[in-house]
């Protein structure tokens, strides 16, 4: 007996009519109990909002990037938002639904978003910040070609749209990958 393959993943750019549906996948891949069931989340040491309509608006507006939609079979499953920074391309907002964590979506997505910078803007460097007690996830990155900087920027501890800190020692730290030209 064969087992069929799940449908292909689509990318198309957000817009405002996707704003509660992102809002909402984002919360509960960070935030709150729902973020549990995956591997992403930060509930431990963050609570409060991950974002809210306000920022999504923001990313969707912005110029210089694109929020991508991830989509399979009409569902949304996923989000990215990749800006372009001159020689180089940042990376972020990245949510997966909590239940399909762990089963390779997040690798597909991330190499269209890489492909995606290196043949839309020529950028030459995907960047990302990462909240610097994020072990696992730094680690899962640095498998897909990411380097630690030790370059540290401070949280925004008092901005409560970043969420509300439980401890005292959260920064972030960049990541870089050089994008190969193909």
């Amino acid at each position: 007996m064969s087992t069929a393959q799940p449908a292909a993943l689509s990318f198309r750019s957000a817009v405002e009519a996707d704003v509660p549906e992102l809002v909402a996948l984002v919360e509960s891949a960070y935030r709150g109990d729902a973020s549990r069931a995956g591997w992403t989340t930060e509930a431990d040491y963050l609570d409060g909002q991950r974002t809210d309509p306000d920022g999504v608006r923001a990313v969707i507006g912005n110029p210089d990037g694109v929020l991508l939609v991830v989509e399979r079979a009409g569902e949304l499953v996923a989000c990215c938002h990749i800006e372009h920074r001159g020689d180089h391309a940042y990376f972020g907002m990245f949510a997966v639904r909590p239940g399909l964590q762990g089963g390779g979506l997040g690798k597909e997505i991330l190499a269209e978003a890489e492909r995606r910078a290196r043949d839309t803007w020529g950028a030459g460097e995907m960047r990302m910040t990462v909240v610097n007690v994020r072990e696992e996830l730094i680690a899962y990155y640095v498998r897909r070609g990411y380097r630690r900087t030790g370059e540290l920027s401070p949280f925004p501890y008092g901005d409560e749209r970043f969420g509300i800190p439980l401890r005292d020692d959260l920064a972030f730290e960049l990541l870089v990958k050089t994008l190969q030209v193909c």
